[in-house]
C-alpha cells in the first residue's frame, strides 16, 4: 500500500509547488504589492496618520500632507522620504499620508478635508502652517530637501541636517539607503 500511495501524494506536493508562484514586490511597476511605506520604507507606522487634517487645524499645528497610491510607482520610490521625513521631524509635525483613492469623485468640504488640497496628480505634498496658510505644495518627486525647508519655514524651527536617500534602488537597497552624507 505504501509503495503505491507515496508515488501519488508526491505528485500532489509538485503539483502543489508548481501552482503556488512566489510573492514579488517591484519597486518600478504601478502594481498593487501592500502598504508601501511598510513595504518600500521600512515603516508601517505612518500609515494611518495619527490625526486627522480637522485635529491638526484645530491644534494650530503643522500639517505635513502626502497624497500617494499604493499601486504606483512614483508612490513607490517616493516612500522612503516621507518615512525619512517621520524620522527628521517626530512629533513636531503632524504628518498625514493619505491615498487618494476616497478623493476621487467627490467635492471638498472645506478647509479641513483633504479633498480641498489635492490637485489631481501624486504624490503631491502639502505643508500647512499652524495659522492654516499654504506653504508649500509641490508634486512628483519632490526633493527632502524642498519639504525640510518648507517645514522649517512652517513651524519655525531649525531645519534638521538631511540624509541622502536613492529612491531609484530596488525597494531592499532603499530601505539601506537613506545615510548621513
Amino acid at each position: 500500500l505504501m509503495g503505491r500511495l507515496l508515488p501519488r501524494v508526491l505528485c500532489c506536493v509538485v503539483a502543489l509547488l508548481l501552482l503556488v508562484s512566489p510573492a514579488q514586490a517591484i519597486l518600478n511597476d504601478d502594481n498593487y504589492d501592500g502598504n508601501i511605506y511598510a513595504l518600500y520604507a521600512g515603516n508601517g507606522s505612518l500609515v494611518p496618520p495619527a490625526n486627522t487634517l480637522e485635529d491638526t487645524l484645530a491644534d494650530q499645528r503643522t500639517a505635513v500632507i502626502v497624497y500617494y497610491l499604493d499601486d504606483s510607482a512614483v508612490s513607490k520610490r517616493f516612500a522612503p522620504v516621507v518615512s525619512e521625513l517621520q524620522r527628521l521631524w517626530g512629533r513636531g509635525i503632524d504628518l498625514l499620508p493619505l491615498t487618494i483613492d476616497p478623493l476621487q469623485g467627490r467635492q471638498p468640504t472645506g478647509a479641513a478635508d483633504p479633498a480641498s488640497y489635492w490637485r489631481g496628480q501624486i504624490p503631491q505634498v502639502v505643508v500647512i502652517d499652524p495659522n492654516g496658510e499654504v506653504v508649500f505644495d509641490k508634486e512628483g518627486q519632490v526633493s527632502l530637501g524642498s519639504i525640510n525647508d518648507a517645514i522649517s519655514r512652517a513651524t519655525g524651527l531649525p531645519a534638521p541636517e538631511l540624509p541622502a536617500i536613492n529612491q531609484e534602488g530596488s525597494f531592499n537597497e532603499v530601505n539601506i539607503e537613506v545615510t548621513t552624507r
